[in-house]
């Protein structure tokens, strides 16, 4: 039986992804002549507040669309950072025209799509609702007033997000790998933390908003079924009159470069695979003269496709990973490079060092003719198809004017890919790759970290938190306490009681137990509903339900048990508990855990001692191991209670893992239980909330039977 399956299903609802269509991985596309093509000028003029307008007329389809972007350069936010992107989220809440509701039932009524961030508008809008969507947009854009209510939902699912964050390694590396490049005096470098959500107002956003969205030095980009001299008369009539300050500029370094290969690692506990980037800084603007240049050698190396150098050889040479992909990310205020993928623990330093191999490759040997031409054909064919869709050539234009390239860039594109040689790609891998001054960057299990040491100049390992913040190994304090104490101390305070025979006296008497709560999963509507039934001395079910449907369900009668899965086509999927599985399960099996563990499995109990947390009580930490589970409990080291627990299990499919934070204590008939659990099912973040508790009612017998 997995780890707790009930919720880990949950979880699985909103991880799958569905395959549409297979490739033929077996036949390389070949490559064929670079189209010649002609791209129309847009329409470009400027308003006296500053803003530039770019128009591209296209009368396929009669819809229009408005993308304002302002011209502010990234601000660093220090003890704020992630305010731009809660001013990106609420943007939508309101204005002082108009509540939420109201806005999103106009926008919906015209059949509009509406999107923000912290710099931009956008509107989609059919062209006889032009008005009226251009009535939400400028609304939106000069008069957003942050409602109180939705400031708060936002910093709940912000949390929510960060508590995901915390074990999802591809957040993580990619956390770290921004803050080692970029650092925190960069904005690229800032990662947002509970500690910085914590400090932002709603008042910070305002006036974030006031200083962001300002006329001068924006950029309106408009795409559709529009002429120039209604584009006119539109920006006129409702930009004309709008006022600002100037926009923001600021310089900042563009990455710093290590003295030597440096290894960063952040542990993700029971990894069975490596997540592993590569990365350095890359010195280059848009538009430069290598840009184009270091494009094609990007895509060769690992940007594009299946014949790549990498996934030839990571993947089908070696078979170290699926996948194993380049990534070129250049930006006027910092550019840089890295090269990423996913690997077994124990092929996890010769992934390496195949990586570092296939850097020096770059920098040693020319390619061959057939992989690049292959290349430059996709490339340009993918260049191509993009001039399908109108808003490409606005985004040319506003390109061309934010990053100062040539007004020609564009218009000959396909001849400087053309034109890009094997000696090029040669000249531009020494240029910019120096495979001894490289971020090694690994999240996973710890079991690889001595392994990774060759790689480092100094042959030390630089330890990580999930957000990119240097850590130290974990290390406890002793404790005071024995972890028999420690249980023993928990359950007097959940009982209320004042030693530890009252305790398992007032334990006793729970014959039997329904607890009903209400599930939402972050950045879902959803709302599903978990009913846990308990009877002594140690049957349970576990129900979850989504409109009076059942999703999953759990049942053990003390002796046997089984769960089940709705599938695809309504039915389910029915999974017998093992003999190990009842045997495991009945350590267990009580209405509190611990006090299975206390009275009759005390040998398992293993306390770790006390663990400092940062700006918060410490903790006592106590572990048990039974089967392939491990779960690690966290009490408050004043008033017992159980902050915290992680759940690891290692199965066949890999590591399964839950981690749960419990809050709100709330008496129930003489017995505290949280009233409001945080959970963390691998990358799926949710919260409960307890709806009722029924202590000592009738429970009918028929739903402890295993069928």
């Amino acid at each position: 039986m997995k780890i707790n399956n009930i919720i880990l299903g949950l979880a699985a609802v909103f991880t799958t992804t569905m395959s549409i269509g297979q490739l033929d991985r077996s036949i390389a596309p070949s490559p064929g002549p670079a189209p010649e093509i002609s791209i129309a000028d847009p329409v470009v003029f400027d308003m006296d507040n500053g803003m530039k307008v770019i128009l591209s007329t296209n009368t396929k389809i009669p819809k229009v669309s408005f993308n304002i972007v302002m011209g502010s350069d990234p601000r660093l936010e220090g003890e704020k950072t992630g305010l731009s992107e809660m001013l990106g989220g609420l943007l939508l809440s309101g204005t002082t025209n108009r509540t939420k509701d109201e806005l999103d039932f106009e926008k919906d009524f015209i059949g509009a799509q509406m999107f923000a961030s912290s710099n931009s508008v956008y509107l989609n809008v059919m062209t006889k609702h032009i008005e009226k969507g251009l009535d939400l947009f400028v609304d939106v854009i000069q008069n957003a007033n942050f409602p109180e209510s939705e400031f708060e939902r936002l910093k709940k699912q912000i949390s929510s997000g960060l508590f995901a964050a915390s074990s999802d390694a591809n957040v993580m590396i990619q956390n770290i790998t921004s803050k080692i490049i970029f650092t925190e005096n960069h904005p690229y470098g800032e990662v947002i933390t509970e500690e910085h959500l914590e400090n932002i107002t709603r008042d910070d956003i305002a006036e974030l908003y006031k200083k962001q969205f300002t006329p001068a030095g924006s950029y309106l980009v408009i795409v559709g079924d529009i002429d120039e001299e209604e584009a006119r008369k539109i920006v006129n009539e409702r930009f004309g009159s709008w006022e600002g300050g100037v926009p923001f500029e600021k310089d900042y370094h563009h990455g710093v470069s290590p003295e030597g290969n440096r290894v960063a690692f952040a542990e993700r506990p029971g990894a069975v695979q490596s997540v592993i980037n590569i990365a350095f800084p890359v010195d280059i603007l848009p538009g430069d003269d290598d840009q184009i240049k270091l494009e094609v050698l990007n895509s060769l190396f690992g940007g594009r496709g299946f014949s790549t150098r990498l996934i030839q050889n990571l993947r089908e040479d070696k078979g170290y990973t699926y996948g194993a992909y380049s990534f070129l990310d250049i930006d006027r205020k910092g550019s840089y490079f890295y090269a990423s993928g996913s690997f077994r623990n124990e092929v996890t330093d010769s992934a390496i060092v195949e990586f570092i191999n296939e850097l020096e490759k770059l920098t040693t040997e020319l390619p061959t003719h057939e992989e690049l031409n292959l290349i430059k054909a996709t490339m340009a064919g993918s260049f191509a198809r993009s001039l399908e869709n109108p808003r490409t050539i606005a985004s040319f234009a506003l390109n061309t004017y934010r990053n100062n390239l040539s007004e020609d860039y564009y218009k000959n594109y396909l001849k400087m890919l053309e034109d890009v040689s094997k000696e090029d790609i040669l000249e531009m891998a020494q240029k910019y790759i120096t495979p001894n001054n490289l971020n090694i960057i690994v999240v996973g299990n710890k079991e690889v970290v001595e392994r990774l040491k060759q790689f480092d100049a100094d042959g030390e390992i630089e330890l990580f938190d999930a957000f990119g913040n240097p850590t130290e190994e974990k290390s406890y304090l002793d404790s005071d306490l024995s972890a028999n104490e420690v249980i023993e101390k928990y359950l007097m305070a959940i009982t209320q009681t004042k030693n530890m025979k009252k305790a398992e006296k007032k334990i006793n008497k729970i014959k039997t137990l329904k607890k009903e709560i209400t599930l939402t999963v972050a950045g879902s509507p959803m709302e599903m509903q978990l009913t846990e039934s308990f009877k002594a001395p140690n049957m349970s079910v576990q129900k979850m339900t989504f409109s009076g449907m059942t999703i999953q369900e759990e049942v053990f009668d003390g002796d046997k048990g089984v769960s089940k899965t709705m599938n695809q086509t309504g039915g389910f999927e029915t999974t017998e508990m093992t003999e190990e599985e009842v045997k495991n399960k009945r350590k267990t099996a009580s209405v509190f855990p611990e006090y299975s563990l206390l009275c009759c499995n005390a040998e398992y109990l293993e306390i770790l001692g006390i663990e400092e947390r940062k700006d918060k009580e410490p903790v006592y930490v106590v572990q048990y191991k039974i089967g392939d589970r491990t779960t690690t409990n966290y009490y408050s080291t004043t008033s017992f209670l159980k902050v915290s627990s992680h759940i690891l299990e290692v199965t066949e499919e890999g590591p399964q893992s839950i981690t749960s934070l419990f809050n709100d204590y709330t008496n129930y008939s003489g017995y505290l239980f949280p009233k409001e659990t945080t959970q963390l099912v691998e990358s799926v973040s949710m919260s409960g909330k307890i709806s009722n508790i029924e202590i000592n009612k009738k429970i009918d017998d028929k739903i402890f039977k295993v069928e």
